[in-house]
Parts: structure tokens; sequence; C-alpha cells
């Protein structure tokens, strides 16, 4: 969902339920947009009051850091590895997770 719950489309009360879920996460990834500098977009757009909810770090697949539009949808912002990469262990990086 990229787009502000409401009026007309629904009620001002199911808006509300729908803007806390999309805040909480329940909607899932919303996008993710590529950048050849993750670290250097992450300062020019904190800078300018987007707010994060990851820092940049570095993975198998290139860097990325998580934020949130201002409807609360989340989003990534990834710099591709400059080479396909493939894990020793797909799966180790997310087993924590």
């Amino acid at each position: 969902m990229l787009e502000k719950p409401g009026p007309p489309s629904t009620d001002e009360d199911a808006a509300a339920r729908i803007r806390e879920l999309v805040t909480k996460g329940a909607m899932g990834l919303g996008f993710i947009l590529t950048t050849e500098d993750c670290r250097k977009t992450y300062e020019e757009l904190r800078a300018r009051g987007v707010e994060f909810t990851e820092e940049p770090a570095e993975h198998f697949y290139g860097i990325d850091c998580g934020l949130r539009d201002p409807f609360g949808n989340h989003l990534r912002l990834t710099q591709p590895a400059e080479d396909d990469v493939v894990p020793d262990d797909p799966g180790a990086e997310f087993a924590g997770s």
C-alpha cells in the first residue's frame, strides 16, 4: 500500500486501523530502491528528515538500510554488490531473524 488510507475509499475509523497496521510493519515491505552509494544517500536523506528504521549494513548482496515513508510504508535502500555474490551458507544471514 503506497497511499494514505482515508476517505473516500475508507471511513476514518478503518483508515486509522490501517495506518496503525502499516506503521507496525504488518503490510510487509513496500519496495526496494537502489543507489550507487547507500551510506551517502542515507546521510543525505537523514539530513532531510527521513525516518530510518535501520542504518546501512553490509550483507552478501550489498549494503542496505531500512526506512519508512510518511505513511508508514517500509522501504529498503540498497547498494548492490559490485559482483554477483552467493553466500557460503545462503540461510546463515537470516538464521537469527
